[in-house]
């Protein structure tokens, strides 16, 4: 494992509305939180919320960023996601192309 890879994680954000989750990764996208986003509309969940079982139609992302601005990312999905507990998961990056590691630390910024 490189230590670009050890220092980067895919965030997956889910929410109801495709085009809001685009506006969302487009604003974290711009502001060097995240280097990339790829959206995908269409995904089903079911899931238990408030006792009840739920099967929705959902739009996902997996955003490629540094693990130290993940915390940034949760708290903007706080601040502006739809969702009272909004669905925002930090996976490990294990290894990957060398260059496609070095351009996401290139596009991302420190944490403030």
């Amino acid at each position: 494992m490189t230590d670009a890879a050890e220092a980067l994680v895919e965030v997956v954000v889910t929410a109801g509305d495709a085009d809001w989750l685009a506006g969302f990764t487009r604003s974290l996208v711009e502001e060097r939180l995240a280097a990339c986003g790829h959206v995908q509309p269409g995904v089903r969940a079911v899931y238990r919320w408030a006792g009840e079982l739920h099967d929705d139609a959902q739009a996902r992302v997996g955003l490629h960023t540094r693990a130290s601005l993940v915390p940034a990312i949760v708290a903007r999905a706080d601040a502006e996601h739809p969702d009272d507990v909004p669905c925002v998961l930090a996976l490990p990056v294990r290894g990957g192309h060398p260059q496609y590691l070095a351009w996401v630390l290139a596009e991302t910024r420190e944490p403030r």
